[in-house]
């Protein structure tokens, strides 16, 4: 009885081994020929010239065939690694494909994965999205910026008005990737002299029922030395390109410089100063932000007592620096101003001959639906939805004040290409975004330059210079 049970046992076990092989061998061969189905179709698509539509399905056919079939439970190469490996290939593919259809692919592969974001916090969501693009992790933009959308600004030509705001990149980790995406400048930053870290956390909120955030991060930053070591790298790759005028726009780049905390107030200027010197020379234009509501006594420097003097010593810095000689130089207001102060901002900044600036940072007024949310009473600026009203409105005015004869740049709430028209014919040159980007991800540039010729279309403008102020004119 004792053998004939140890023969049953035995046979089971053998009978398990067998059966167990017998698994393995079918999820090797599904996985393979998964790997192998991922990359024909990609191969197809590269080779294929034709509408978007087919080129947009290879992905999830790909990973319908991984999802189907039989899985190993362990040893060799498993149905999910080799269908992973599949579509990796079919992304490597499109990732080098030039087409229009292989943007509208890679846009809406990265589209889809954007809600994945928004089950993490909002502070983690943001480190892993500028993690991923520091890496290279970010659709490419193939597709030439119309006629229409192009803008001269500040000295300079933007192939498009569509701007990542400072607060994104903050240490000048992504701007590659973001200027890719089809971006028509990036601004990062606010970086500060010395390396600090910033408000406690939790510093960041989301309100997504209102499309909007209230963040108090308080300039966070690694610091002058930091991102200079990495806008060099930038500088020496646009030396090595040289003329070259089949090679794609660089985009335009704006270095936001911010103060330390523990710099007293009195000695704010200082700070600006020392990121004229430090890392000004980077950038395509230089903005001062005196606006945040996250470090205390900033916005006291918007009055016209600090104001003043604080532009006269970074314009002069710059004009000193033979890097910096021709830069422009904008500053970043808030968009609680009373019309007096508006006022003296723009009587200051036409007596010092800024070049710019830009309306606006977030808000510290909470409107009522703000104040019934969860968060709504967190400590910090509102930014998103809600701060597209009342920054348009800074912005008329201001454009009003200065008599157009101001760079302005419109920052605030925009999350359509309706939103950016709004600006420019409020008196925008170009305009900013940033809550609707983390929201939304990468697919919401494309759709907005879209919107926007759109707009300029509809109401017979050639361009977006000739829109520029439109709301002003009878």
């Amino acid at each position: 009885a004792m053998r004939a049970s140890s023969r049953r046992r035995t046979s089971a076990f053998a009978s398990r081994c067998a059966a167990l092989a017998v698994a393995r061998r079918v999820a090797m061969d599904a996985g393979r020929r998964a790997a192998r189905r991922g990359v024909e179709i990609a191969l197809r698509a590269v080779r294929h010239r034709g509408a978007g539509a087919g080129a947009r399905a290879f992905a999830s056919r790909a990973a319908d065939d991984c999802a189907t079939a039989p899985r190993a439970r362990r040893g060799g190469i498993s149905t999910l690694a080799a269908g992973a490996l599949g579509v990796c290939g079919a992304m490597a593919a499109v990732r080098f494909a030039d087409g229009d259809w292989a943007e509208d692919a890679e846009f809406a592969a990265y589209g889809a994965a954007t809600p994945a974001l928004r089950a993490l916090d909002a502070e983690t969501a943001h480190d892993v999205a500028v993690a991923a693009l520091a890496l290279g992790l970010g659709p490419r933009r193939r597709r030439r910026d119309g006629e229409a959308l192009r803008v001269e600004a500040l000295g300079t030509t933007f192939s498009n008005p569509i701007g990542l705001a400072a607060g994104f990149d903050k240490d000048a980790r992504a701007f590659e990737a973001l200027l890719r995406v089809g971006f028509g400048f990036v601004e990062i930053g606010s970086v500060t002299p010395k390396p600090q870290p910033g408000n406690p956390k939790p510093r960041a909120f989301r309100l997504r029922e209102h499309g909007a955030v209230i963040n108090r991060y308080g300039f966070n930053s690694q610091g002058h030395e930091s991102a200079r070591t990495r806008l060099a790298r930038r500088r020496d790759a646009v030396a090595a390109e040289g003329d070259d005028a089949t090679a794609e726009p660089r985009g335009v780049l704006g270095v936001n410089l911010g103060k330390n905390k523990l710099t007293p107030e009195d000695n704010a200027a200082d700070d600006y100063v020392l990121g004229v010197e430090n890392i000004g020379e980077f950038g395509d234009y230089i903005v001062v932000n005196i606006s945040s509501p996250n470090t205390p006594g900033l916005r006291n420097l918007q009055g016209r007592k600090h104001l003043s003097g604080l532009l006269r010593k970074v314009l002069d810095a710059r004009d000193k620096n033979p890097g910096t000689a021709k830069t422009p130089v904008l500053v970043k207001i808030a968009p609680d101003l009373t019309d007096a102060a508006l006022r003296d901002i723009a009587s200051v900044v036409k007596s010092e001959k800024v070049d710019g600036v830009i309306v606006s940072n977030t808000t510290i007024a909470r409107p009522d639906a703000i104040k019934a949310h969860a968060h709504g009473d967190e400590a910090g600026g509102l930014s998103g939805k809600p701060l597209m009203e009342p920054s348009t409105k800074v912005l008329h005015d201001l454009y009003k004040l200065t008599g157009g004869k101001i760079t302005l740049v419109g920052c605030g709430g925009i999350a359509s290409g309706e939103d950016a028209y709004a600006k420019i014919r409020a008196g925008a040159s170009l305009v900013q975004l940033y809550t609707a980007f983390a929201f939304e991800g990468p697919p919401l540039i494309p759709r907005i330059k879209r919107e926007l010729e759109e707009c300029l279309a509809r109401d017979g403008f050639k361009s977006v210079q000739d829109a520029i102020g439109a709301a002003h004119r009878k």
